[in-house]
This record gives C-alpha cells, structure tokens and sequence, in this order.
C-alpha cells in the first residue's frame, strides 16, 4: 500500500470512527484561522458516504454548520477586537499578516460578494470573515453569503470524494506517481508555511526594536 492510500486510509478512519461531530469540527477550525483545508476533510467524508456510513445530507449539513460558527468566531474577533487585536494575537493563532493584507484588499474590492467568492478560493475562505468583521459588514448578509458560498463548496468535495471513493481501483493503480505529487505538495506547503511565518516574525522584531 502506498503513502497516499494509507494516509487517506487513516484520515477516512478517524472520520469514521469520531463520526459527523468530527467533521463539523474540522470544518469550524478550517472557517477559522487555523491551517485545516476543507480539501483535506469533506472528500475523506465523501468516502464514507460511497460506503453507505454517512449521509451526503448529513455531511453536507453538518459541515456547513461548522463553516458558519468559524466564520461567525472570526467575524466577532474582528468586529470587536479590530485590527489591534489581529496585530497582536494572529501570530499565536498562526495568521499570515500578508495572507490578511490580501485577503483586506479582496473584501475591499468585490465587497459583501466577496464573503461568497471567497469560500471557493484557498487561504482567503480561512481569513475572510476577519476583514468583514472589522469593516462591520451586516451580520445577516454575512451570514447568508458565508452559508451560500460554504454550502456549495462543501457540497462539491463531499460529491468529490463519494466519486473517487467509486473509483478507488484507479487510485490505487497510479498510487505510485500520485504519492510523489503529494509529497511535492507538502514539501511546498511546508516551504510556504515556515517563510510566512519567518517573515512575519523578523517583521516584528524590527517593529519591537
């Protein structure tokens, strides 16, 4: 068995075995700051709806729910605290300073569409409700947009993943090239993740100095 199966293996195993809570949860974390990409939770659940353990309706509820309590933690973290409080907190909650710089001029840009837009795109879905939060966006329209936007993302991974749950004999026919693309990925992710974070912390040594 190769890395990538055994890897999807494992995660699909401990969907299973924490049940739909888990998968809320993940999904609360991902609207959040924290570095938990839904691309890397729903299809895995997808998986368990090909085998008839899960619902699509359930996971797709349930996933959507965790989206919007993340984005409304964010949304409120950024209302009430302001930049101030994303200043001095994000580096413990591991916020880019640069991934929020960009995802301000996004908001800033396409405005309330913005909230909807964004759920499709990487990094930004995790930042988004922050600027809309300090900028007082109206909570309803909010609300709807990050449900909109959330539904149909999650619902397209879940659908994802229950297909290549139905497909799994051509995953594991190509397993070989698709763990070398994978571990490309995470050494990219992790380059990525430890420059960011070198960056933002010599940006704030030269400011405390």
């Amino acid at each position: 068995m190769g890395f990538t199966e055994k890897l999807i293996e494992n995660i699909v195993s401990f969907i299973d075995s924490a049940g739909y809570g888990s998968v809320g949860f993940l999904m609360m974390l991902e609207s959040m700051v924290a570095p938990v990409p839904s691309e890397a939770v729903l299809p895995f659940a997808g998986f368990l709806v090909a085998t008839g353990r899960f619902t699509f309706l359930n996971v797709a509820v349930v996933s959507t729910l965790g989206s919007i309590v993340g984005s409304w933690l964010s949304y409120i973290m950024g209302y009430y605290g302001g930049r101030p409080v994303i200043n001095k907190f994000g580096k413990y909650l591991l916020l880019s300073q640069h991934d929020l710089a960009v995802t301000e001029r996004f908001f800033a840009r396409y405005g309330s569409a913005a909230i909807f837009v964004a759920r499709f795109i990487p990094v930004i879905r995790h930042l988004i409700s922050i600027p809309a939060g300090i900028g007082k966006m109206n909570w309803l329209s909010f609300t709807v947009y990050t449900t909109a936007g959330a539904a149909l993302w999650n619902m397209f991974l879940i659908w994802l993943g229950f297909h290549l749950r139905n497909h799994w004999d051509v995953i594991h026919q190509y397993s070989k090239p698709i763990d070398i693309v994978m571990l490309i990925l995470l050494l990219v992710f992790l380059a990525y993740f430890i420059r960011s974070h070198l960056k933002y912390n010599l940006k704030e040594k030269k400011r405390d100095q």
